[in-house]
């Protein structure tokens, strides 16, 4: 049952990415860089957790002063690879990708076990459905109160794990398992994300989204309230530029290029921006002296949704 609650979950997550704003949910930027708004007005929580890592920030609260200028020495020293004490654009952009996959890969290491049960270092598509579904199947899914939808979850897996599984087998490798739990991040799965995304909206199944649909994926009224502001700066999204053949509804192709809005490189961004904001001697490299100068970019109080998996992973690889 926990494995079932789990996955309901997870299919959620892979639909609408991480969390943000509501009219923001359904665009996949890759990995999020943070869970916060990137305002530096409001404070600097974005790059806190860019720097760190999501699963690091929560475990570097809590040192003490001196204990964060002691791991954040080390860190600079491990961005540094080139060992000539200074961290450049190249470095620091390099680190921050290698935040972003770790995270990856640590969500991928937390559900292999549950599913490779033969440990053979594989997962069949027969192991995951019975170790999710298993005792639902043998039931037909009878116990459950809205038996369509668990009906309706399982068709889907079986349908993105088959785009996963690249080599047809019924097999997965752990690169097709990450591509399984996180198809935004592989190209090959891109028509797998804007087909669930479509089969979420479409809600009268009619291969297209019109526009009461898209507003209603994001915003429920109150009896009584009037539509905020944002509500309608969508519905002017939606027809004048979601839109593109202006026909009145988005179809694959527009939803695609909704959702999965080209290469933009987060962490090349967010790189640029660190140094601009801690680069006092404005050489366009960074020094220890001028991180530590400027810490409220890197240690600020902040609060994670990812759990508080301890500050040593940061060495792990």
């Amino acid at each position: 049952m926990m494995l079932l609650k789990s996955l309901a979950s997870l299919c959620i997550l892979a639909a609408v990415a991480f969390a943000v704003p509501a009219q923001e949910k359904r665009i996949h930027h890759h990995v999020d860089l943070s869970d916060h708004i990137h305002d530096d007005a409001h404070g600097f929580q974005y790059d806190h957790e860019a720097f760190l890592g999501k699963e690091e920030a929560k475990t570097f609260d809590q040192l003490t002063p001196e204990e964060s200028k002691n791991r954040l020495a080390k860190i600079v020293d491990r961005i540094d690879t080139n060992k000539d004490s200074y961290v450049s654009h190249a470095e620091l952009h390099h680190w921050i990708k290698h935040r972003q996959r770790r995270y990856i890969e640590e969500n991928v290491n937390k559900h292999w076990n549950d599913y490779d049960k033969n440990q053979d270092g594989k997962i069949g598509w027969e192991e995951y459905k019975n170790t999710t579904y298993g005792y639902y199947l043998d039931e037909e899914f009878d116990d459950i109160e809205d038996k369509a939808t668990y009906k309706s979850m399982l068709n889907r897996d079986e349908r993105r794990f088959k785009a996963a599984d690249r080599d047809s087998d019924g097999i997965a490798t752990r690169e097709e398992f990450t591509a399984f739990l996180h198809p935004e991040e592989f190209d090959y799965m891109k028509d797998v994300v804007v087909q669930e995304t479509m089969e979420d909206i479409d809600k009268n199944g009619d291969g297209k989204i019109n526009l009461d649909e898209y507003i209603g994926d994001m915003y429920t009224p109150e009896k009584g309230e009037s539509e905020p502001d944002w509500v309608q700066t969508e519905r002017k999204q939606f027809s004048e530029f979601r839109d593109a053949n202006k026909d009145g509804y988005l179809d694959a192709s527009e939803v695609a290029h909704w959702i999965l809005p080209g290469e933009v490189d987060h962490a090349d961004n967010e790189a640029k921006h660190l140094i601009h904001e801690t680069d006092t001697d404005k050489d366009g490299r960074l020094t220890l002296s001028e991180l530590l100068d400027k810490m409220d970019y890197i240690k600020t109080s902040t609060i994670t949704d990812y759990g508080d998996f301890g500050f040593d992973a940061i060495f792990a690889n």
